[in-house]
């Protein structure tokens, strides 16, 4: 099961997400009790924890999936869970703070080609993202996953060039899903990608290096 913490509205603006922009509200600090909570009551054994971008505090938010993590840990120690974060601006600490509370799978999507950032997420960075995704990799034995829409407008070798580089990062695992506009208002859906499109994509993926590839127009 996957939960979204520290809520419902975001500091960024993508132009495919179709979670709203807004002024935050305040961190609920009893979040991490109650997440955990309710894992202990479905009797989830693997849990994904993500969350809305959170510019507007010092640490992204970092601190907030800490404590998350620690209080699922609380209720069992195998329990594995996967985080899903924000970039936190690329600080340093802040990436820290996540990597010492130790989850099995650090997850950052760097979601398109460098091309389209400008157009699809504007207020990202595709090298800080991979500057982040290297920097786990680099101080930790926690296996990193990122994530990319394809039907944006990308061209196959853009996607391919992302392969590269996340291949020059050791990025251990890489999806990609179909795009859908969640609304008239957000970007158009270049094309649907088929599904023999899916399989070679992924054989050159791990030709490249990718060592895990999860693609489908299901991901």
């Amino acid at each position: 099961a996957t939960f979204l913490i520290m809520g419902n509205n975001c500091t960024r603006n993508c132009r495919f997400c179709n979670i709203t922009c807004a002024t935050p509200e305040p961190l609920d600090e009893a979040e991490p009790r109650k997440i955990a909570d309710a894992v202990k009551k479905l009797g989830l054994n693997y849990v994904v924890v993500t969350s809305v971008t959170r510019d507007d505090l010092p640490d992204g938010g970092a601190k907030h999936f800490a404590n998350v993590i620690d209080e699922i840990r609380k209720i069992d120690k195998n329990i594995r869970i996967e985080v899903l974060t924000p970039d936190f601006k690329g600080v340093e600490s802040s990436i820290d703070t996540v990597i010492n509370s130790k989850p099995d799978v650090f997850n950052h999507n760097i979601e398109t080609v460098q091309s389209l950032y400008k157009k699809a997420r504007p207020q990202a960075d595709y090298f800080r993202s991979l500057s982040f995704l290297e920097y786990i990799k680099k101080n930790s034995n926690i296996l990193t996953k990122t994530g990319l829409m394809v039907g944006l407008g990308e061209t196959k070798e853009e996607l391919i060039k992302t392969f590269e580089d996340l291949a020059k990062i050791q990025c251990d695992i890489v999806t990609i899903g179909q795009y859908i506009a969640p609304t008239k208002h957000h970007l158009d859906v270049s094309r649907y990608y088929e599904p023999s499109e899916y399989e070679e994509l992924s054989s050159i993926a791990k030709k490249i290096g990718i060592k895990h590839t999860f693609f489908s127009s299901l991901t």
